[in-house]
């Protein structure tokens, strides 16, 4: 059993607070010449090809159980839907706008926990999850203003990625991590590949094929490099430390989105966006602090 090191999994936490954001960047900058269906089917692509020769250097099998296999193909479906929604919907909005609209999760997560998972939910969490709503309904108003239902693309992220948590925590007890990315992957390539060859006679939204620059190539690089090693780190992080312990760590990802936002993009949430941004941020790390409080008794 690995020995925590708290100090190890808080930077590794870190480290995918920095990496996530700057992803979805790199996604925001490639929108506007490559298509949605494109760049998630070169971001599954490349997580395959960095993982799948270490899986097989390793002497690791991919073969999974049936129950396995049904939950990681789940998995993937789900994990498919939250990176094309959140790369739509950087399309759109400002980058830290997105990732703080998506840190509704938490409270998904809380919902998700009693209705699926029988858990109990006190009034004082209930509150939280309200007022964590109301911040995120701040910081979609003055993005509904300006570009209407699109801005209602980072909840459908929220939703889908609390459910790929949740069957995630159900295979990765029994999978490692590399070999799991490596699954999925290839799973991942298998249904885009031929789903985007299938689309491009009917010029489907989202689906059009188009050949890249150079910078682009570097880019498309970047962007599955930076989601595979970003997705890798926060679950060595989960190895070192308690989530717990790193949980309050991940809403570091939204300061980090308006820094790298504004240098990037020069986009920076108004006032209001802000407030919203502030008040699910302190709903989010209340309802955190709670769920330790009440795992400590």
């Amino acid at each position: 059993m690995t020995k925590d090191r708290p100090v190890l999994g808080i930077l590794l936490m870190l480290g995918f607070c920095v990496l996530a954001p700057m992803g979805d960047a790199t996604a925001k900058v490639l929108g506007p010449r490559i298509d949605v269906g494109q760049l998630v089917t070169v971001r599954f692509a490349v997580q395959l090809a960095i993982l799948g020769p270490i899986v097989w250097y390793a002497g690791h099998s991919i073969r999974l159980s049936s129950r396995l296999l049904r939950l990681t193909a789940i998995r993937t479906m789900l994990h498919i839907v939250g990176i094309g929604l959140m790369f739509l919907s950087l399309r759109y909005l400002p980058l830290a706008d997105a990732v703080a609209i998506a840190f509704v999760m938490p409270f998904i997560m809380l919902i998700l926990g009693h209705y699926v998972l029988s858990e109990e939910i006190g009034k004082r969490r209930i509150i939280a999850c309200a007022v964590g709503f109301i911040g995120t309904l701040l910081v979609i108003q003055p993005s509904f203003a300006d570009v209407g239902w699109p801005a209602l693309l980072p909840l459908g992220v929220a939703v889908d990625f609390a459910l790929f948590i949740l069957v995630t925590r159900q295979v990765a007890k029994e999978v490692d991590p590399i070999t799991l990315q490596a699954a999925s992957g290839a799973m991942a390539v298998g249904f885009l590949v031929p789903m985007m060859i299938v689309a491009q006679p009917f010029a489907l939204p989202g689906m059009a094929l188009s050949w890249p620059t150079d910078i682009d190539w570097v880019l498309l690089g970047a962007l599955g490099t930076l989601g595979t090693i970003a997705h890798l780190v926060m679950t060595w992080s989960l190895r070192f430390a308690p989530a717990a312990t790193l949980a309050p760590m991940q809403y570091l990802e939204i300061p980090f989105a308006t820094i790298i936002g504004w240098l990037v993009f020069r986009d920076f949430p108004n006032g209001l966006a802000l407030l919203g941004i502030a008040i699910t941020i302190g709903a989010g790390l209340y309802i955190i602090l709670r769920e330790r409080s009440l795992s400590q008794q």
